[in-house]
């Protein structure tokens, strides 16, 4: 499981013109779900995204977690992130979950953070989708596990 986590100001999900979730201060997350993916390794990657401090303090530090800032989330299912471009110039997505196994994983993922008291939003499991990302910083954080 791959998660590309930016800290933002300003985020927003839509589907056809229609605003799906929409966020200040926080996170959004491109998630890939890839082939064998569990259920603990998405409860893993949402568990260290909330305490991930990717946040300034008082001092310009990052010290503080998504909790601490009382931020918010939105989860964007991506498996352009399992993109395999070693041969020829079209990548290859073999190694992304299919969507009957990534779809569930991706739910549960964002459930977990939801659990853990942050306002989490979602984008629409493959569908086309419009995001709107205002990185923050920039602080692009790549995760996976």
């Amino acid at each position: 499981m791959r998660a590309l986590v930016q800290r933002v100001g300003y985020g927003k999900v839509s589907v056809g013109g229609n605003t799906t979730a929409e966020i200040g201060k926080g996170v959004v997350i491109l998630l890939g779900v890839g082939q064998g993916d569990t259920e603990e390794q998405a409860y893993y990657l949402a568990e260290k995204i909330v305490n991930l401090r990717i946040f300034e303090d008082d001092g310009g530090k990052m010290n503080l977690s998504l909790v601490d800032v009382g931020g918010a989330a939105i989860v964007v299912s991506q498996f352009t992130l399992y993109a395999d471009t070693h041969k020829g110039r079209r990548p290859s997505f073999t190694e992304a979950a299919l969507p009957d196994m990534a779809r569930p994983l991706v739910d549960k993922f964002a459930e977990k953070i939801r659990a853990q008291g942050i306002s989490t939003g979602q984008g629409i499991f493959g569908a086309e989708m419009q995001v709107e990302i205002h990185n923050d910083g920039p602080v692009t954080i790549w995760l996976e596990k």
